[in-house]
């Protein structure tokens, strides 16, 4: 399998692009900083994301789009990165799988109310749960691309254990027997090529939680 990561040199990014090597996976990095070139074992595209062309993805089988960030002032970036990628991705073969935000996942049977607008949630974490809603509704609205949006538990860990033991969930937010959310990046990335390759759930957004 061929696939594209991009931001790659995003803690998860580079987290997904080191497990794909490790699967044996032909994965290339997508990246806007020739600097940080080096530490990719394998290929690598310098090239900001707007200034992508359908020809620059259409190699790779499956795209990983795990932009992000929690910058107040850049929150539109990730609509703007959506609708790139998504313009350019209509209508063609290839898989689009976005890494989203928990704040986004539906706390009711009705899909009314999202996590980030529940009391409690964390007001630090609001603006970028809001922005990556919007990038899932305006994702929504393109129905010739093959995109999935994965959303990770509420407790996302960059130090957590490699459990391997992973609940596929959908729409909306889930607790485990433990009464738990959480997840582990690494377990994240797992499953998430998992599923690359499984080709299941496609124009739909699932989320990821440790059993």
């Amino acid at each position: 399998m061929k696939i594209g990561v991009i931001s790659a040199t995003g803690k998860l990014g580079k987290m997904i692009f080191d497990e794909a090597v490790k699967n044996g996976d032909d994965v290339t990095a997508i990246i806007r900083d020739y600097k940080k070139a080096e530490q990719f074992d394998g290929k690598v595209i310098v090239k900001d994301i707007f200034d992508l062309e359908y020809e620059d993805l259409a190699p790779f089988d499956v795209i990983v789009d795990a932009f992000g960030t929690h910058d107040p002032s850049a929150m539109h970036l990730h609509t703007e990165v959506i609708e790139k990628l998504a313009s350019i991705l209509e209508n063609k073969p290839n898989r689009l799988i976005v890494v989203g935000g928990a704040g986004s996942l539906y706390v009711d049977p009705e899909h009314s109310t999202q996590l980030f607008e529940t009391d409690g949630f964390p007001e630090a974490f609001k603006p970028m749960a809001m922005a990556q809603s919007k990038a899932l509704d305006l994702l929504r609205t393109y129905a010739s691309v093959n995109w999935t949006f994965i959303s990770p538990a509420a407790d996302f860990r960059y130090d957590g254990k490699k459990t391997g033991n992973v609940l596929v969930s959908g729409e909306e937010f889930t607790l485990n027997s433990k009464k738990e959310s959480q997840i582990s990046y690494i377990d994240y990335a797992v499953a998430l090529l998992e599923e690359a390759k499984a080709g299941r759930h496609l124009k739909e957004r699932i989320s990821f939680i440790e059993k």
